[in-house]
């Protein structure tokens, strides 16, 4: 629950506060830059502390201006909220230490020994990389049963950690149905550019992994009203691994 300004808060400050932070303008309340009475701006918006304003009369903070919209995220949720690719982890550690935020310094020491262990999972070599690759046959314009010639139509999927699949098939992995980027989780929703399945086999192989397992069948029913071309469809599994 937002707490209402004290009598001597109110004389110093309004209770929407503008603030020019190295350079950026940010704008927020007095109880968000309080919440933490005994950090760095808990003092300085309570008066303990003086702060100083420019010509705007903004209060002005000689800090990282950029990193300071993480600071005033974690003081309106008292949570850690970072983008999935940011790199100044340890620059924002210095700016906690400055604020006097403990808690925060606590979650990021915390978020960095997580990223640590999820980019060591992505520099693992072993693993696992199943092929699910699905026929169907064209018969020609008429789709009659007496044509002798059958053409196969493959679609292989590719199911397996997203870095291992990338390092295997590289521009040949079409992520479009699953572009997150993070390599460290597993996917089932890859599709090859390429429907030759000797080839995918073959950049296997290379890569150093073995086929260790295999399955397949086929689906449809012989129903003698279904299309020729749905008789004729057909699944197949292959498991590679590299240890």
């Amino acid at each position: 629950m937002k707490q209402p300004l004290s009598p001597f808060q109110k004389k110093l400050f309004p209770e929407n506060i503008e603030l020019n932070v190295g350079g950026k303008f940010y704008s927020t309340s007095v109880f968000t830059l309080t919440r933490e009475p005994d950090s760095y701006l808990g003092k300085l918006f309570s008066g303990r502390q003086k702060i100083h304003k420019d010509a705007e009369g903004k209060f002005v903070i000689d800090r990282d201006g950029i990193l300071f919209r993480y600071i005033l995220d974690y003081l309106r949720s008292k949570k850690l909220h970072l983008p999935d690719n940011f790199s100044e982890i340890g620059r924002l550690k210095i700016e906690a230490d400055f604020y006097e935020l403990h808690d925060l310094k606590r979650q990021l020491d915390n978020y960095q020994r997580s990223r640590s262990k999820r980019v060591n999972l992505a520099q693992v070599k072993f693993g696992f990389i199943s092929l699910h690759i699905r026929s169907t046959y064209a018969f020609g314009r008429s789709g009659l049963a007496d044509v002798k010639f059958r053409k196969p139509l493959h679609r292989i999927l590719v199911c397996g950690r997203v870095s291992l699949c990338r390092e295997v098939f590289g521009v040949e992995l079409n992520e479009s149905r699953d572009p997150n980027p993070d390599g460290n989780r597993y996917t089932n929703r890859f599709l090859l550019k390429s429907n030759h399945v000797e080839s995918a086999f073959q950049k296997l192989k290379e890569s150093g992994f073995s086929l260790v397992s295999s399955s397949g069948g086929k689906s449809g029913n012989e129903s003698s009203t279904q299309q020729e071309e749905n008789k004729w469809f057909h699944f197949n599994i292959y498991v590679f691994f590299r240890q």
